[in-house]
């Protein structure tokens, strides 16, 4: 099923940001983002480099709460759930919303042990159940059978590419609702980055997936929506959003057009 198939039996909002505005001290990373993410969709998030991009990722889990000086306004709805609200459990909150970094980054240990230990982290504790779920998440990723007979040896010495594909496995094993994606495909080679891009686009429908990214021909190839940042007055803001097919065949604002003709950006 293409994106464009699945975005038109499911569009039903998952993600509802109103006014999101992000400042580390006095600087404004970015400001007033109001943006829905369908459940179940894949949403590229394109523009220039320091756009807010990231920090709007970051947002979503409340990896901000570790940044001194780091505050947000506005409104982040993940379901019935209020994201920002102090009651919140920030720890919980991460368990549903998995993180992917640009640079893959699997624990100093095994293979085995980089999906036995946030498993524990959360209170499974069964070993059949572990078992369980390193085979699953593994064989979700593609990596199961490259890497079975090796599950108890380092992940450090594991391919770029497969290494990235074990962090997503990580996430996944906490059954989370979302994965945060930031270029993920960006520190591998091109072989490398076709396989996690297939794997992502595999994961469509089973997860809500958004991603950073500023490969235009792969937000294209994989995304259901798009959402512009640019810098404006020195403030990331939220240009444009709409499907891959509005975004990219009849934006409606000149910058749009212009970032995806390759004029701008």
């Amino acid at each position: 099923m293409s994106g464009s198939d699945y975005h038109t039996r499911n569009s039903q909002p998952l993600i509802q940001t109103e006014n999101l505005t992000l400042q580390y001290g006095q600087k404004t990373a970015f400001a007033d983002v109001t943006l829905d993410v369908n459940q179940g969709e894949i949403l590229a998030l394109v523009g220039p480099s320091g756009c807010g991009k990231t920090s709007f990722l970051s947002c979503l889990n409340r990896l901000t709460d570790m940044i001194p000086q780091c505050r947000v306004r506005g409104r982040i709805q993940m379901g019935t759930l209020e994201v920002l609200d102090a009651k919140t459990n920030a720890i919980a909150l991460r368990r549903k919303v998995g993180m992917i970094f640009q640079k893959p980054n699997p624990f100093p240990l095994s293979i085995w042990k980089n999906l036995e230990l946030p498993l524990r982290e959360h209170g499974i504790r069964n070993r059949e159940q572990i078992d369980a779920i390193v085979e699953t998440t593994l064989q979700d990723v593609g990596l199961w059978d490259e890497v079975k007979d090796r599950l108890h040896t380092s992940a450090l010495a594991l391919s770029g590419g497969q290494q990235q594909r074990l962090c997503i496995a990580r996430a996944l094993g906490l059954q989370p609702e979302v994965l945060l994606l930031d270029e993920p495909c960006s520190a591998l080679d091109p072989i490398s980055s076709g396989v996690v891009e297939d794997l992502i686009t595999s994961l469509r429908g089973r997860y809500t997936l958004l991603i950073v990214t500023h490969n235009l021909a792969q937000a294209k190839r994989i995304a259901d929506q798009v959402a512009l940042f640019w810098v404006q007055s020195g403030v990331g803001q939220l240009i444009e959003s709409g499907s891959v097919e509005q975004i990219f065949e009849s934006p409606q604002n000149p910058l749009t057009a212009a970032y995806v003709t390759g004029a701008r950006g």
